[in-house]
């Protein structure tokens, strides 16, 4: 950092331990506004210039230093100028005010963010030079950040003095006027009769309705501002087209046939997405002949004989196509067919916000319009640019169903759900895994305690886990496949017959034409979504992964909801997407399930809480299955029974987490739990029991001695005397 930077924050810093020493944080309320009213009244009265003067340089200072107080300095405004006066003096002040807060956060770190992020800071120049303009008279208009916010943020941007001064001062003008008009009312009162008066109540109504009303003009000018350019057309062929035939187009295309809209899925390949061909189906059907591997493997565990597990890999992937035949007709063309969707086997891409070039897989191409479209393309494994491994011929989650021989060795990329869940069916299949995690712990977005516990399972079942280690370079040595990687400071060799990448995702967006319509990717792949799901424009939306930010396929189908709703009946009432309750389950074993806060999140968030466990090894059903290992951990506000999040780890921890999600969603504490009828012996038990001890916790202690004396006083004075040996009769 330069010589000049560090004298201005050194002014800064002195200018604001002057404002904070000199009481200015006391000075600046609304009390010591109304009880130094007259006294400053009569001084403006006589030193009017002065007065507007001295009023536009403070302002100017606590807005450029975004100092508590520029609200009621707005109110002070109009009580002590006016209307006219006062309007002037706060929107002069405002607006320069926050161009030199703008040109501070430029100047203090500007270049250094243009320096460590030069693609993201070129991206967002982009955004800026394209729409800055507007968002920020938007943000101006209905301030869903602080103003000090928006002034600091903005000077990090590319966008020009000009227009940021020039765009302030005009968004702000209205919400200066109502402020400042509350202000002169405000001044008026003298008695307790002027604060029911027309014109105060009229003031202050104003503004309450103000963000209303600026809400609505913004979505009506932005409305007209990107559909400008663009021809509407004057009848459609559908009321919905939806891209991509996975979880979250399926959901988009059965919402709209369910209310009898006529609606066209256009998917290029097999209907199920990932979920069903790649993903979610086929890799729990393979990890479920590695848990019956497992056991058979430990089968003196249930008292039976072990015995050696000599299965064919062929057999047990033609099994995984099987399943996958067997759900296949869920998703089938023929069953939405029957829905009354139209099923378009073909690409498409974008021509204008309401059309869509199709080029169907027999070549055919044809141009479809819509009132609302849903891009549901999802998701892919991403492959990092690492030197070599294309040369390894990488094997990934969609491509990993057409092995038909099992690896000797084998070595996995990635640390996360995808990487834990296939390396473990691979250990317990047979194959020597070895996985390769940059980060210091598998499942890095659980806390420490959940993957210190799935760390030794899969330590214990043979997985050479290989923690803060970078994949840095892939070589063929003498015919034999190899990978080199960086740990602490040394080269780390790891031999390995095939190797599976599983180290994320990135959106399938290519060939959409997105460009076309103005819309940019995000840094992750994804398309930029807002609250209602829709993208850029109001007609337009994404769901699943494609969209973010949760790649899940029940995420997918949640989100395909609010687009498809909000696609046909958006124009009448919107809806937000609510993603407070979202659970996840990792197939591992022991399962990791989830939902809501973890406690690393609530620490980051600074949201207070106190943790109540269960351990499995106390559930009667565990014991009774050997599978008595792992626990639930419930956050609770401290001293209630809300739930702030639940994790499970162990068997059927997705099946268990399904109460705590339920209670989430509807506001059922602890309590609720406890009070449920549990049938004897189940996994479920576990959750009730976990709600009894967050209640033995909580137990009122003092409640409880009095009791205590009270069956003592009931009992006699004396308590009741035990008996003697000798007072038994025994006959």
């Amino acid at each position: 950092m330069t010589f000049k930077k560090w004298i201005l924050i050194a002014v800064i810093a002195a200018v604001v331990t002057g404002f904070v020493a000199a009481g200015g944080t006391e000075l600046l309320t609304l009390d010591n506004l109304k009880a130094n009213q007259q006294a400053i009244g009569q001084w403006i009265d006589q030193n009017l210039g002065l007065a507007v003067l001295g009023f536009v340089a403070i302002y100017v200072v606590v807005t450029a230093l975004s100092l508590p107080g520029a609200a009621i300095m707005t109110l002070a405004g109009g009580a002590f100028f006016g209307n006219l006066y006062g309007l002037a003096a706060v929107s002069v002040a405002s607006t320069i005010g926050a161009s030199l807060a703008f040109l501070v956060a430029r100047f203090l770190m500007r270049d250094t963010l243009r320096k460590r992020y030069s693609q993201t800071v070129a991206k967002m120049d982009r955004g800026i030079e394209k729409d800055g303009a507007f968002y920020l008279a938007t943000l101006r208009l209905v301030p869903v950040f602080p103003f000090f916010l928006i002034n600091l943020a903005m000077g990090l941007t590319a966008m020009k003095l000009r227009t940021y001064a020039l765009v302030s001062w005009a968004a702000m003008l209205p919400g200066t006027f109502v402020y400042v008009n509350a202000g002169t009312q405000l001044g008026q009162i003298e008695s307790t009769g002027d604060i029911v008066s027309a014109d105060l109540l009229l003031s202050f109504a104003l503004l309450g309705l103000f963000p209303l009303i600026a809400k609505f003009v913004v979505g009506f000018l932005r409305r007209r501002k990107v559909y400008a350019g663009w021809q509407k057309p004057a009848h459609f062929d559908y009321n919905l087209l939806v891209i991509g035939g996975g979880s979250a187009g399926l959901v988009s295309a059965y919402i709209a046939a369910a209310v009898k809209a006529k609606v066209a899925l256009i998917e290029k390949d097999k209907m199920g997405g990932d979920c069903l061909n790649t993903g979610c189906v086929p890799s729990k059907a393979l990890i479920r002949s590695a848990k019956a591997a497992d056991t058979l493997r430990h089968a003196n565990r249930y008292g039976l004989e072990s015995v050696p597990v000599k299965g064919s890999f062929k057999n047990i992937m033609s099994r995984v196509k099987e399943v996958i035949a067997k759900v296949e007709p869920h998703d089938s063309p023929e069953r939405y067919r029957k829905l009354g969707v139209d099923c378009i086997a073909g690409e498409a891409s974008f021509v204008s916000p309401w059309e869509l070039e199709v080029r169907h897989n027999d070549g055919r191409t044809e141009r479809l319009t819509a009132r609302s479209i849903v891009v549901a393309t999802g998701g892919k494994p991403a492959v990092p640019p690492i030197p070599g491994l294309k040369d390894m011929e990488p094997l990934t989650s969609d491509n990993l169903w057409h092995l038909e021989e099992q690896p000797e060795r084998l070595l996995v990329l990635g640390g996360g759900p995808i990487g834990s869940e296939l390396a473990h069916a691979f250990a317990r299949l047979g194959s020597k895994v070895t996985q390769v995690e940059m980060g210091d712990r598998l499942l890095a977005k659980e806390d420490t305690d959940v993957s210190d516990l799935v760390l030794k399972q899969f330590q214990s079942d043979g997985i050479d886990v290989r923690l803060k280690h970078s994949a840095a370079e892939f070589r063929i040595e003498e015919g034999e496949k190899v990978a080199y990687c960086e740990h602490e400071g040394e080269r780390v060799r790891i031999p390995f017959d095939e190797v599976l990448v599983a180290v994320g995702r990135a959106a399938n967006t290519a060939g959409l034409n997105l460009e076309r319509i103005g819309v940019d990717t995000l840094p992750n792949g994804t398309v930029p979504v807002e609250e209602d799901m829709s993208l850029r424009y109001p007609n337009v939306f994404a769901c699943g992964d494609v969209a973010g930010p949760y790649q899940f396929t029940h995420a997918a189908s949640h989100q395909a909801w609010y687009a498809a709703v909000n696609g046909l009946f958006g124009q009448f009432k919107r809806f937000r997407v609510d993603y407070r309750v979202m659970p996840w389950v990792t197939f591992t074993s022991p399962e990791v399930a989830r939902v809501g806060l973890s406690e690393a999140e609530a620490k980051a968030q600074g949201v207070a809480y106190e943790v109540t466990r269960y351990g499995l090894d106390d559930l009667d059903r565990a014991i009774a299955e050997s599978e008595d290992h792992g626990f639930i951990k419930v956050l609770t506000p401290p001293g209630k029974d809300k739930i702030l999040g639940a994790v499970v780890v162990g068997a059927h921890a997705g099946e268990i987490l399904a109460e705590f999600t339920l209670a989430m969603k509807h506001g059922l504490g602890l309590n609720k739990i406890l009070g449920t009828i549990h049938p004897y012996p189940t996994w479920n038990e576990s959750a009730k029991y976990a709600a009894g001890e967050w209640k033995r916790a909580h137990a009122p202690e003092g409640v409880l001695k009095l009791l205590e004396k009270l069956h003592g006083w009931r009992r006699g004075k004396e308590g009741r005397q035990p008996l003697k040996h000798n007072d038994v009769t025994t006959g």
